[in-house]
């Protein structure tokens, strides 16, 4: 890879995004077969939260462990990124201790920020715009579950957020539909749109989630309110009531389908309990699926 930081799936080219996901595959196997990683050993990773976070902490904490290094947890307390003391100036100061950077953070100008004047590679770990770390794990899933990417075709049920901003940009370079079904005035960012767009990806904004489902390969969803966004959280329950992948739904789509679902899920709300357990669900696989895409992120990076 030719990049020094992953803010987004867009930057990418296809042979890249196979790089990691092979990259990826490979590492799981040895990993499942015992064989044991020292590449990073001597090498840290720091971590910087300013929204909590089960799957991607442990992951790639557990990943940089895996991979015989050490990660640094930085929550919202311990550095206050951008109040106490500038990103500028924090980038700077921790790019003379640690060997990578990777920030779960608001407003994705800070992502921006923390790439542009850090010496180390930056990972964005998810902002306000993009989830790029998720929608790898994901291809990586989707990749083992279907032998192949280009052509299938992935519904996303629900807002137009920052994981359909990268799902968009994912599916774009691996040659997968995307469709969308999402209520009016909740369509994803129109820029990301019209990018993948020109680049040829095929982009369908829907607001029938059962005309979305039909014959789709994929049904993937998300928590109607992402964190930060709480006020809201009534004003989209009404907004997104219909927009549910329940049994009925998963009929509609191909009969193989996969579910997914980035969690945490909100039972009742964007998914139904029995639709996540049902025997299309790849959700925990995907959960697991991030680590093993974050470590060949790191890997590709750090190394």
């Amino acid at each position: 890879m030719n990049l020094k930081d992953i803010i987004s799936l867009a930057s990418l080219s296809t042979a890249e995004i196979y790089e990691i996901l092979e990259t990826a595959r490979n590492l799981k196997l040895e990993l499942n077969a015992g064989v044991k990683h020292k590449m990073f050993y001597g090498k840290t990773l720091a971590m910087i939260f300013q929204k909590p976070s089960l799957r991607t902490r442990v992951s790639f904490e557990t990943g940089m462990t895996q991979l015989g290094g050490h990660a640094i947890y930085l929550g919202p307390e311990d550095i206050k990124l951008g109040k106490r003391e500038t990103t500028e100036d924090i980038a700077i100061v921790l790019s003379g201790y640690v060997d990578g950077i990777m920030a779960r953070v608001f407003e994705h100008q800070t992502i921006v920020d923390l790439a542009k004047y850090a010496s180390v590679p930056v990972i964005n770990g998810l902002s306000d715009l993009l989830h790029p770390c998720q929608i790898l794990g994901d291809l990586l899933t989707i990749w083992e579950k279907k032998g192949e990417l280009s052509g299938l075709t992935l519904t996303f049920i629900g807002d137009g957020n920052n994981v359909a901003h990268s799902l968009i940009n994912g599916c774009t370079k691996v040659g997968m539909k995307f469709r969308i079904a999402c209520p009016a005035g909740y369509e994803p960012d129109e820029a990301i749109v019209e990018a993948a767009r020109q680049e040829g990806g095929s982009v369908e904004l829907l607001h029938n989630p059962r005309e979305a489902a039909s014959r789709a390969d994929i049904l993937y969803t998300d928590v109607w309110t992402s964190m930060g966004q709480e006020t809201q959280a009534e004003e989209k329950k009404h907004a997104f009531t219909g927009f549910t992948i329940d049994e009925a739904l998963i009929k509609l789509a191909s009969e193989d389908a996969l579910v997914m679902h980035c969690l945490p899920a909100h039972y009742g709300e964007e998914i139904t309990y029995e639709a996540s357990r049902s025997s299309g669900s790849a959700i925990f696989d995907q959960a697991e699926n991030r680590m093993h895409a974050q470590k060949a992120v790191l890997a590709l990076l750090m190394s």
